[in-house]
């Protein structure tokens, strides 16, 4: 086919596998990562199940289409680098890159799947308008957290009590629900809501004239999936259109003077037609075997229970027009169903939506703000900061005698910004030096480019580096520079923290952004591993699911939140000021 590149790197998928009942593939991180393959219509990649200590059989063989080509393993026969992570993974020969996660190993087929074949636009355009979609960590954003993470688990659990008699709808299902009544933001969205507009008034003088004047608007193409569109909303045929056809240039023809001044506060709302809003994404690629499978039980065993989803039922209804949903779902084993028609519904939200999950929000009226209150509360208690001197102030890399490739200059970065890094590098590197011995495993945490881990393979060639990072462009930068260096040493692996579960001996972690410097710190404590970390950006620090703060208990007993969040911020901005010294904390 035209446009198709033939050349690319073999790259393996491991996928785990513990059985599948009823065309539900278990876990569902498999199932949703198999549907996006078939999706995509991507065959690109050597697909391995990784049997787990509950697989009894490996029948899935027979729920997945012919062209879907498999084969089955243990996790011992995993490689080495696999064996740290979390599956799903996806690992390019000779095994020392590794991408895990799943919206890391989703963004990643959607990719590679573009790459190979220019012509696919409507797959790039899962990504969404930024291509950012599912691209946040699950450990800071709860929009990621909820889709990748915590949704599949939810409903995995779900499926396994099914066959109990009092069923609990999980808290998780609640919040999605409320998800989808919120208001829609596009980046055209005054734009669209103004067609809307001139779509409703239309509409009070001729129905079907006005239907007609939008579908020409937004150019719908009809396919052998879709419904009869004269019944579809503005918004769904805009969505529908963006994935059939490609966009048209601008008309020159104005709207009309009534619809052009219409207050904001005027115009109609944009329902929500898929999760995130207006267009099909990532995100409901993921949701779909979930949601399937959850409304699925619903039906059998609660069909009462489903009047209080209206807007997933409609979600459920609404994504199976989108073109080639129907048929990858049936490749994978996943065979739609019709629900019952609704009663019509209350606009009161559901009773049990306040126990969704969630950050809990910070309402501290008394807070008086800036730092001098706040450090002087903490002096008022005998807390004061306390400073080190350098062990060894004198010692430093000889920059001059490395290798080029092993300079921070090579990362991409100006010359002042790559002398101060190298300042912070002499810091971070005499501690760890100091601390490693033959054989030792060095983490480098948020790696970036690799300025800290690269450093350390080359001064420590006995010592395994890994250099974990979710930016995947950082570390492809990193991993050229060790290619020209030609190290041996050296890991990379493109993942969340929360998907690493290797063992090591050391961690480091230099300007780990926000709350990145305490979940680095956390593990190391848990895997019992001496850990040297210079932090940053402690300005942006907020509670997560991982923490709250303050953290110390003398700090909670002192300061509010916002009092911690002052404080951080007022150090962050003097550490801005004294960037060229830089002091390593052990």
């Amino acid at each position: 086919m035209k446009g198709i590149k033939k050349s690319l790197t073999e790259e393996y998928l491991y996928l785990d596998f513990s059985h599948q009942v009823e065309g539900c593939i278990f876990p569902l991180h498999t199932s949703v990562t198999l549907f996006l393959l078939s999706y995509c219509d991507c065959k690109l990649f050597k697909v391995c199940l990784v049997l787990t200590r509950e697989s009894t059989d490996v029948s899935l063989l027979s729920v997945l289409s012919q062209d879907v080509e498999i084969q089955t393993i243990s996790r011992q026969e995993l490689p080495a680098i696999v064996q740290s992570c979390h599956l799903p993974a996806v690992v390019e020969t000779p095994d020392n890159f590794c991408r895990a996660g799943l919206a890391v190993v989703l963004r990643h087929i959607i990719h590679k799947s573009c790459e190979a074949d220019p012509s696919k636009k409507e797959i790039l355009e899962l990504l969404g308008f930024k291509k950012t979609c599912l691209k946040a960590c699950a450990e800071v954003s709860q929009w990621t957290r909820l889709c990748e993470i915590t949704i599949p688990l939810a409903i995995e659990n779900f499926l396994k009590e099914s066959f109990n008699q009092h069923l609990t709808i999980p808290a998780e299902i609640l919040q999605l629900e409320k998800k989808l009544s919120e208001p829609v933001r596009v980046h055209n969205d005054d734009k669209l809501r103004r067609q809307k507009l001139k779509q409703q008034k239309a509409a009070r003088v001729g129905p079907s004239l006005a239907q007609e004047k939008i579908k020409s608007k937004v150019h719908v193409q009809e396919t052998s999936e879709d419904v009869d569109s004269s019944s579809r909303s503005l918004e769904l045929q805009v969505a529908l259109s963006k994935l059939t056809v490609q966009e048209e240039p601008a008309t020159p023809n104005r709207e009309p003077s009534h619809i052009r001044k219409a207050k904001a506060s005027d115009l109609p709302p944009l329902e929500h037609v898929f999760a995130e809003g207006l267009y099909f994404t990532l995100t409901d690629i993921v949701l779909l075997p979930c949601i399937h499978h959850f409304l699925l039980i619903i039906c059998k065993k609660l069909s009462e229970k489903l009047v209080e989803f209206p807007l997933l039922a409609a979600w459920y209804q609404r994504i199976q027009e989108v073109p080639r949903v129907k048929t990858a779902a049936s490749q994978c084993g996943i065979h739609f169903f019709q629900l019952p028609e609704l009663p019509s519904t209350s606009d009161e939200p559901h009773p049990n939506l306040n126990g969704a999950p969630g950050v809990e929000e910070q309402n501290e009226p008394s807070f008086i703000g800036g730092p001098r209150p706040t450090m002087t509360k903490l002096m008022e208690k005998g807390i004061e900061a306390v400073f080190s001197p350098h062990p060894c102030p004198a010692w430093t890399l000889d920059w001059d005698h490395l290798p080029v490739a092993v300079s921070p200059k090579e990362g991409k970065m100006s010359s002042d910004r790559a002398l101060r890094k190298q300042q912070q590098l002499n810091n971070l590197v005499y501690v760890v030096a100091n601390q490693a011995k033959p054989g030792d495993r060095i983490v480098d945490f948020c790696s970036g480019g690799g300025h800290v881990g690269i450093v350390l393979a080359h001064m420590l060639p006995s010592c395994q580096v890994t250099l974990i990072e979710n930016k995947e462009l950082s570390l492809i930068r990193a991993k050229k520079r060790s290619d020209e260096l030609g190290l041996s040493n050296v890991w990379f692996i493109q993942a969340n923290m929360e998907y690493f579960t290797g063992m090591f001996n050391i961690g480091v972690a230099l300007h780990a952004c926000g709350v990145a410097t305490d979940m680095v710190i956390e593990l190391c404590i848990k895997t019992r591993a001496s850990f040297v970390t210079c932090p940053c950006c402690y300005g942006f620090i907020q509670n997560t699911s991982k923490f709250n703060f303050p953290k110390s208990e003398q700090f909670k007993k002192t300061l509010s939140y916002k009092e911690n969040s002052a404080c951080a911020w007022w150090t962050w901005t003097e550490q801005e000021l004294l960037k060229n010294m830089a002091t390593p904390f052990k």
